[in-house]
């Protein structure tokens, strides 16, 4: 402590050069930019990290990769099937054109199953001539139906008839071209039994059967309007005339629901059905009860 009436002393300088050269050094390391070293040697780090992290991502993958195993066999190219053959040699053929001459259009076969193509004129003199045949009487209309060809404009339609031969056990597939204003003769004098197969061709072709006994719709209404087993049939479900003498209208929320269980295909597009569904909604019935 000063003494009173003393000027207090200054502060002291440093004790030796080697302090003073130690502080300018620190003061110029602290104002002075990092060294070029430097910032390469933390580059390197950087990349040296970013290269782990790559590797380490490989080898997960090639863990979760399985090991390639043994190469694929080559596929081999699908071979053709068997094709229509024609059967202008058959023995059953050969009787037919002896006795029809040039009713029988074309024969031919697939394996094993013979179809022959019948002039429609005389379609019924040769049914009931194979029903008579005394060598292999094909004595059984076992089927009769019918294909659409949209495209085929002059006989859009094709009656089959499959014939059975109980005694010889032995098939024979009749085909006829027909079309919609002419239609064909009926064969249930050769064959009663093709009393509902024809009419059924008639429901759903809308094919005419001259001389069949009772000719008229045996699965749709008879006022229903067209053909639905023709290929130029509409798919969904069809509102014609039919549909608003016949059903009682819906109410907007009833056919919001209809329309809704049709999109999921939840709704049996026939006319039986469809009437006892409206039915049950107008009586407010549980079209499903629940489970108690």
């Amino acid at each position: 402590m000063a003494q009173e009436g003393k000027p207090a002393e200054p502060a002291s300088e440093p004790n030796t050069e080697s302090e003073q050269h130690a502080s300018d050094d620190k003061q110029a390391r602290a104002d002075s930019p990092p060294s070029p070293s430097a910032d390469a040697e933390k580059d390197a780090k950087v990349e040296e990290a970013k290269a782990r992290v790559v590797a380490a991502k490989d080898a997960a993958q090639r863990a979760a990769t399985p090991a390639p195993g043994p190469p694929k066999a080559p596929v081999k190219k699908k071979e053709e099937g068997p094709k229509p053959v024609d059967a202008s040699g058959h023995a059953l053929v050969k009787k037919l054109r002896a006795e029809f001459d040039a009713t029988v259009i074309e024969a031919s076969e697939f394996l094993g199953q013979l179809s022959i193509r019948i002039d429609p004129a005389r379609i019924v003199d040769v049914c009931r001539s194979l029903r008579d045949d005394t060598d292999k009487p094909f004595n059984y209309l076992s089927d009769l139906t019918c294909v659409h060809y949209p495209d085929h404009k002059e006989a859009p339609f094709e009656v089959v008839y499959n014939l059975y031969s109980i005694p010889a056990n032995e098939r024979v597939r009749l085909k006829v071209p027909v079309n919609e204003a002419d239609g064909v003769d009926s064969v249930t004098g050769v064959w009663p039994s093709a009393d509902w197969p024809e009419r059924e061709v008639y429901d759903l072709f809308g094919v005419e059967f001259r001389n069949h006994p009772d000719l008229r719709r045996i699965l749709l209404p008879p006022d229903w309007e067209g053909h639905p087993l023709r290929k130029d049939y509409p798919l969904e479900f069809v509102e014609n005339a039919w549909t608003e003498k016949h059903l009682p209208e819906f109410t907007d929320v009833q056919r919001e629901q209809l329309e809704q269980r049709r999109a999921y295909g939840l709704e049996i597009l026939s006319v039986p059905q469809e009437r006892e569904v409206r039915e049950l909604f107008r009586s407010s019935k549980e079209v499903m009860p629940k489970d108690k």
